[in-house]
């Protein structure tokens, strides 16, 4: 049987075939949805949860956009939230979702308000399905659809219904009882008992069907025994396998049905066999007074006297075992074991007790814990306890948060000082004088093609040298230096004249590379003057979206602990309840053991008297 979270992801249509094996593999396009259906997979479906509501809000989806819309209605049907699934579910209807897609979430949204009791807002889901289901979901949508009818008593339009599911289908076995016994129930007892008797004769092939076979004859049994027709009742307890869930209810009816035949001693070897199991059982219970019956309508006294007496010990152990139960699940210890033998914080609506706790108390509650309602108020304790945990989890980071704006605006006041005066150092204002002037004096030269004045440090040594010996010339003419000095200063110039070009774009670039660092400069400075006015201002924003956040939490969390506590209370009264009835049968079992006994006494001394006269 596919888990919970494969049987949802198909009903949601995640995938887009109509029917999908557990191994399949997936193409994910998308790392965000990824991350997503990894959390889901985990079974972590709040979190996944609040994550696919997270990237939707920053619209990160895409192309699994629909598919992840999909999902949150999902997980929100698991959680119970029908109505906003259901929004969900028409405004992707309404947007164009393929057909199959439409149908699996109609199906499910209607199987979750079934669940939940909403049986007009189921038939409105059913009734939109209107196409057939892939696999065992149609067989599935059938039989819910003939349970919406039969709680309308529309009985044989729930036999047509299930009269199209497939004979063989297990669906159809557990529709076939319900209806069975629910005929029975209104008085059409002959189709009722007809549909009953062919399960009960039906092949088992697996536990579950079993069972259910076992409860159809059980079932027949008690209506034919309250209807005056042991012999017929006693056909029905004899299919009833001996080691089953209905075994003590069935050795208990057949003692009753040969005890109805007047076959007394033969009603003793079903009702000895079942006094002798566990004394928690009600059919155990009432057997330890039927076997002391059976012994008195036999005439012997004295083994009616002793198992009397027994099963006064016996009741007596009882109550007050049943005493010390209901006051350890008055002191709230029942629930929180469930939960601890059954971890699963974010497994949503399809969460179900596995593990009875391992407690003295749950030996009693065996049917409560199995029934419908305590599993569903059970699902909605668990889920506000995780809720609980939940806020008070970002109760403390809220905490965290404030402490890292706190720091932030700390370290901000620190360094502004700091960084306003490096600014102040850097002498901007004189670097952009210095600039412009070497722009000027870049400008002359090209247009001058001045070459001498961008001679490096050798060449200017040169040259003032130069300068030095044509003074020196000019004051003490010489013929041959005065040729020299002119070959030297020509080499020099033509040397000049060569790099002028290379030198004058290399000046230039060194210009531009100084602009840009000032304009840099500038940015930094505007940035710095903006900062001064926003940043302020964004620990501001910051610290009131937090504490926004933080007292919305904080008004939620008594809320979510009161709703807590109501519903740890209200679980713990359902158990208390079914203890206090148990205890009230057993006080009834025990008065009627002691009436018995005074009667066998009775008349015993009344023989006596009777002898003696």
């Amino acid at each position: 049987m596919a888990g919970p979270r494969l049987i949802l992801f198909a009903a949601l249509a995640i995938v887009t075939v109509a029917s999908v094996r557990a191994d399949e593999r997936r193409v994910v396009k998308n790392p965000h949805f990824g991350q997503v259906l990894f959390e889901f997979y985990q079974d972590n479906y709040f979190s996944a949860l609040t994550r696919v509501m997270t990237e939707q809000q920053f619209t990160r989806l895409a192309p699994h956009a629909e598919e992840a819309e999909l999902l949150r209605g999902g997980i929100l049907l698991s959680y119970g939230a029908h109505q906003e699934a259901g929004r969900i579910f028409e405004r992707l209807i309404a947007a164009g979702a393929g057909p199959a897609t439409r149908d699996r979430a109609w199906f499910y949204l209607a199987k979750i308000r079934y669940q939940r009791g909403y049986i007009e807002q189921a038939e409105d889901a059913i009734a939109r399905v209107e196409g057939a289901l892939p696999g065992e979901l149609e067989e599935e949508r059938r039989l819910l659809h003939a349970n919406l009818l039969m709680q309308r008593q529309q009985y044989q339009k729930a036999v047509d219904v299930l009269q199209r599911l497939p004979p063989r289908s297990d669906w159809a076995a557990y529709g076939r009882f319900n209806l069975g016994v629910a005929l029975v129930r209104v008085g059409e007892r002959e189709s009722g008992v007809k549909l009953l008797e062919e399960l009960g004769r039906a092949r088992a092939p697996n536990e579950e069907l079993a069972a259910l076979k076992d409860k159809a004859n059980v079932a027949l049994a008690y209506a034919f025994l309250q209807d005056n027709q042991p012999a017929r009742a006693k056909a029905y307890l004899q299919r009833v396998r001996l080691n089953g869930l209905l075994s003590n209810k069935a050795l208990l009816g057949l003692g009753w049905a040969d005890a109805a035949l007047d076959s007394h001693e033969r009603a003793l070897v079903p009702w000895v066999e079942l006094a002798h199991r566990n004394a928690v059982d009600a059919a155990v219970q009432e057997s330890l007074l039927a076997v002391p019956y059976a012994y008195g309508k036999l005439g012997a006294y004295k083994q009616s006297l002793d198992s009397y007496e027994a099963a006064l010990v016996t009741y007596a152990q009882e109550s007050n075992r049943l005493d010390q139960a209901i006051t350890a699940i008055r002191e709230g210890k029942l629930v929180s074991n469930i939960l601890r033998a059954n971890p699963a914080d974010e497994a949503g609506w399809f969460w179900r007790m596995q593990n009875p706790p391992d407690v003295p108390e749950a030996r009693y509650l065996t049917q409560l814990l199995a029934s419908h309602d305590f599993q569903e108020a059970l699902k909605n304790y668990r889920d506000l306890r995780f809720l609980e945990g939940n806020l008070a989890h970002w109760s403390q980071q809220m905490q965290v948060y404030r402490d890292m704006v706190a720091n932030r605006r700390q370290a901000y006041a620190e360094r502004l000082p700091r960084v306003l005066s490096q600014e102040r150092t850097l002498g901007l204002e004189r670097l952009r004088t210095a600039a412009e002037s070497r722009a000027g004096e870049i400008a002359r030269i090209e247009r001058e093609s001045d070459s001498a004045a961008l001679a490096n440090d050798k060449e200017r040594a040169l040259l003032d040298r130069l300068e030095r010996v044509q003074r020196a010339l000019a004051g003490a003419p010489d013929a041959d230096a005065a040729e020299k000095f002119r070959r030297y200063r020509g080499l020099l110039s033509w040397d000049l004249s060569v790099q002028y070009s290379e030198r004058l774009w290399e000046a230039k670039k060194e210009l531009r590379d100084v602009e840009g660092l000032l304009a840099q400069a500038d940015q930094r400075r505007a940035a710095l003057k903006q900062a001064q006015t926003e940043a302020p201002r964004g620990f501001e924003v910051f610290a009131q979206r937090i504490e926004a956040l933080r007292a919305n939490i904080e008004r939620m969390r008594p809320a979510v602990a009161q709703a807590a506590h109501a519903q740890e209370q209200y679980l713990g009264e359902l158990a208390a309840d079914e203890l206090s009835q148990q205890r009230e049968r057993i006080a009834a079992y025990v008065t009627q053991a002691r009436f018995a006994v005074a009667q066998i006494y009775d008349k015993a001394v009344r023989s006596e008297e009777a002898r003696k006269e």
